[in-house]
């Protein structure tokens, strides 16, 4: 990934809406731009590989996220609103039984999976952008993704109906 700005937007912009999106925040487009605003600011600055570039992005969305959250008085255990199809990367939907399944985790499950699967970053990178011990970052991981499996199974045979 070069250091041109227009690239870190077109590389990084629809991971972090996607993770707008997945923790319900409301406006996540406004609140992707105000991200790459600030990182374009800072841009010329920063010195370090692609991967710590995408983890000081997500940084900077995850501090933004939880800016958000106290702004509004909002948690981020409580989700708003109906379950939207909309969170998906490069413009592509989420699955919206996918959707659905991911709203219904913890909201430490919910960071973890989200990070770790749409921002793609590292357990290590996961845990230093949370404030969480690698060991307690890799259990999330592991519960969220058991219970992600449990609800997708539930969606599933609701679909097919009784029998």
């Amino acid at each position: 990934m070069h250091r041109n700005p227009d690239e870190v937007y077109r590389a990084l912009a629809p991971a972090v809406l996607g993770y707008f999106r997945s923790n319900r925040v409301g406006e996540p487009e406004d609140l992707t731009g105000d991200v790459f605003v600030s990182v374009t600011e800072n841009l010329a600055r920063f010195r370090g590989s692609d991967a710590a570039l995408r983890r000081w992005v997500f940084t900077v969305a995850h501090h933004r996220m939880i800016d958000e959250f106290r702004r509004s008085g909002r948690s981020i255990a409580a989700p708003e609103g109906t379950h939207s199809d909309r969170g998906g990367v490069d413009g592509e939907p989420f699955d919206v039984d996918l959707s659905r399944a991911i709203a219904g985790l913890t909201d430490e499950q919910r960071e973890v999976i989200v990070l770790r699967f749409v921002a793609d970053l590292s357990i290590h990178d996961v845990a230093k952008i949370t404030g969480r011990r690698a060991g307690a970052v890799k259990m999330a991981q592991a519960r969220g993704l058991a219970a992600l499996r449990g609800r997708l199974d539930e969606i599933e045979s609701q679909r097919a109906g009784p029998g």
